[in-house]
């Protein structure tokens, strides 16, 4: 697992490079706010229940939740089941909104 910070997630975004952005929290959560990541909730990976990960084994998986750690046990969780490089984002949904919500 590596970790990636929610300033250099932004300009990987902004730079249109492809991102498995995955977030893991609960579907309530990410109704209320999200950054455009693809819902799989952390229930939902630690019961292999996949879905778009399927696959993807090989490529970079980016992995952000609420404040960082439920994105931490997802990142071992898939590390655990085979893939390369899982990257957690550090402080999830409440870094983002610090760092750009002023904007």
């Amino acid at each position: 697992m590596e970790t990636i910070t929610v300033q250099q997630l932004k300009e990987k975004i902004d730079n249109g490079e492809k991102v498995n952005l995955i977030d893991c929290r609960e579907p309530a959560e990410y109704e209320e706010y999200n950054i455009g990541g693809t819902l799989i909730p952390l229930g939902n990976i630690q019961n292999g229940d996949l879905g778009p990960l399927e696959g993807k084994q090989d490529e970079e998986i980016v992995i952000h939740c609420r404040s960082g750690k439920r994105s931490a046990a997802a990142c071992l969780y898939l590390d655990s089941q085979g893939f390369k490089k899982t990257v957690n984002v550090e402080g999830g949904v409440l870094a983002w909104r610090d760092a750009f919500e002023a904007e």
